[in-house]
């Protein structure tokens, strides 16, 4: 087999980070059109991400995001993006280079992406804490388009079971 010496690999995978650039940075400018949410999933020590202790242990391998209706404060740049989102009534503030995200969903689309991230661990430093100025949540949120799917007993992982992985379209409207 010859050897490829462009590397079309990395020039495609160049070229769809760069829609999702594009999507995120529209996001931010103009807001999510329609029904449209975005379902981000990155790795949580790659170099270049940014997030608290808190959210670190609770997520050390990978964290997937879903920017929808209560998010504030995207920003995008070359090289990666920054949103707040509250965990648990927390508000938090993550940057995300666009290297770490291994997968991007619009499932009103329906439309996704997958990348190969860069696993390069991000060198032990302090992680960061809110500045002063950094904006509080909105005091008041859009109500939800839908109410929250709850989960009933069949839903749950019976005693000695490991969690389950539910599809997004389970809890779409039909």
């Amino acid at each position: 087999m010859a050897t490829d010496h462009i590397r079309y690999d990395l020039l495609a995978s160049e070229a769809l980070r760069g829609v999702l650039r594009r999507v995120l940075t529209d996001a931010a400018e103009h807001g999510l059109p329609g029904e449209h949410h975005f379902v981000i999933t990155f790795l949580s020590k790659a170099g270049g991400v940014k997030m608290s202790p808190r959210l670190l242990a609770q997520y050390p391998e990978e964290m997937t995001i879903i920017l929808q209706h209560q998010f504030w404060d995207l920003a995008v740049s070359e090289d990666c993006f920054e949103v707040g989102l509250a965990f648990g009534g927390i508000p938090e503030r993550l940057v995300v280079p666009f290297s770490a995200i291994k997968s991007f969903a619009d499932p009103s689309a329906p439309f996704g992406l997958q990348f190969e991230a860069d696993e390069t661990e991000a060198p032990a430093a302090a992680a960061p804490s809110l500045p002063d100025d950094f904006p509080a949540p909105p005091d008041t949120l859009p109500a939800p388009s839908a109410p929250p799917a709850t989960a009933t007993t069949e839903d749950r992982p019976k005693s000695g079971e490991g969690a389950e992985v539910v599809r997004l379209d389970r809890f779409r409207k039909k």
